[in-house]
């Protein structure tokens, strides 16, 4: 059975308020799209990745990896006008007949717990859908509702694992506002998701905080 991720980059950094996008913005010293590659390589060095990049970030990510001799392996994709086209590119790299299990996860989160990994691929192996969620911690106020119940509340990560096969099919539907993220395109498609305990430093780094917090996060590992 093979095993392929999907890496979605296509953040143009408007929250960080900088020219640069965040995906290539660095964290000790290497960019994070490199790190959160190389987790991917950690958790299996068999694992055929799928690069997603918009076609205007092509040649800067080329001159990063010539910058920073990062030779793994990948293929790279085209980046659409949303996730959802751009899982799309993705998955078009895939063989139609292939059979597994594809990931699709974050460029921005590269502090994923390969254990984390490990239990998404394999509980999708299981059951064809598999998500890592979070716990909600804080209080959460509807803005009509008033004060919802946390515990009723996870908050969603990737990578999100699915059958090849169930993957593929769900992203022929046409596409909707609704779809968020790639669970919710498969349970439009009538395919229920499997939770999977995901790790809270799994953050998404989208503003200036979360770089001063993946500092921090890279300095307590190393």
């Amino acid at each position: 059975m093979k095993e392929y991720v999907i890496i979605v980059a296509g953040g143009k950094g408007l929250r960080m308020g900088g020219e640069v996008p965040k995906q290539f913005l660095p964290v000790g010293g290497l960019p994070v799209l490199m790190r959160t590659m190389l987790r991917f390589r950690e958790y299996s060095p068999q694992i055929d990745i799928i690069l997603v990049l918009p076609k205007a970030q092509q040649e800067y990510w080329k001159s990063l990896c010539q910058q920073h001799q990062f030779n793994i392996p990948y293929q790279q994709a085209d980046g659409g006008k949303t996730r959802f086209h751009s899982v799309q590119s993705g998955l078009a790299l895939i063989p139609d007949e292939a059979e597994g299990v594809v990931g699709v996860h974050d460029g921005v989160r590269p502090f994923v717990a390969v254990e984390v990994i490990r239990q998404c691929y394999e509980t999708a192996t299981r059951t064809e859908a598999a998500i890592p969620v979070v716990p909600v911690v804080e209080t959460i106020r509807h803005l009509t509702e008033g004060v919802k119940n946390r515990d009723d509340f996870r908050l969603v990560q990737t990578p999100q694992c699915f059958s090849i096969q169930l993957l593929k099919a769900a992203n022929r539907q046409p596409y909707r506002d609704s779809f968020t993220d790639d669970a919710s395109v498969v349970e439009a498609y009538g395919h229920s998701v499997t939770l999977v305990d995901g790790n809270r430093e799994n953050i998404k780094i989208t503003t200036p905080g979360d770089l001063l917090m993946a500092e921090s996060l890279l300095a307590v590992n190393r």
